[in-house]
């Protein structure tokens, strides 16, 4: 699939690479060097992704992730020489929908990419539908989540994972089936991703007052929605 890819990348050899593979995918690729530039840029021509790097000058990758996020869900993979843990949760929590750390194979960041429009263009997705269990609903024509009438805005790699467990609830699914139907390619480090996703994901339906936990860690296993939040 075609799509229009900005990266953002003070590096030119790197957003040269970059630029070169996505290219060979057949992706329409603008590149800039820079945080605000990015803003703005991802303002005027509103991307279908964006590759971004977090170490920018003048306004950096983890702030230009903040503000695009409070203003669309365009799927944004982050690219960081930073690799604690720590790191990792702060990016997803402020939305990015995927993370890889420096230095990172040219071929996976493209099969990334890939995976994310995927996930976000909806391809191979069930019909839509409206699930609700307990004061939770999940409208996935919409892109909608609520809890008790209350919107919670998620980012597409949580909704995802909301929609695969709301499909069955109660059905414990792997880390693996989740990186299977939500990521959409296999990875072992994949499977801390998907606590952080899923630790972000509770983290904001938990927010909405008189809301019960209703994501559940079943330890050795995976997760499950619990059914009827009990």
């Amino acid at each position: 699939m075609s799509a229009r890819i900005l990266v953002v990348e003070d590096d030119v050899k790197q957003a040269r690479l970059i630029r070169i593979y996505l290219e060979r995918e057949g992706h329409a690729v603008r590149t800039v060097g820079d945080g605000r530039t990015a803003i703005d840029q991802a303002r005027a021509s509103r991307p279908d992704l964006i590759v971004l790097d977090v170490m920018l000058p003048h306004v950096d990758g983890l702030d230009v992730c903040r503000v695009l996020r409070a203003e669309s869900r365009v799927p944004i993979l982050l690219l960081t020489a930073r690799s604690t843990e720590e790191d990792l949760l702060f990016g997803l929590d402020l939305g990015a929908d995927d993370y890889m750390t420096k230095p990172y194979s040219p071929r996976e960041l493209t099969a990334r990419v890939r995976a994310l429009l995927r996930r976000a263009q909806g391809a191979g997705a069930p019909a839509p539908e409206v699930f609700r269990v307990g004061g939770l609903e999940i409208d996935t024509a919409r892109f909608e989540v609520t809890v008790a009438g209350v919107p919670v805005p998620l980012t597409v790699k949580e909704f995802g994972i909301l929609a695969v467990l709301a499909g069955e609830p109660g059905r414990v699914f792997t880390r693996a089936q989740i990186i299977d139907r939500v990521f959409g390619f296999d990875r072992d480090v994949l499977e801390r991703t998907v606590d952080a996703h899923v630790m972000n994901l509770r983290r904001k339906l938990e927010r909405v007052p008189g809301s019960v936990r209703c994501v559940e860690t079943v330890y050795g296993r995976g997760y499950r929605l619990m059914d009827g939040g009990r």
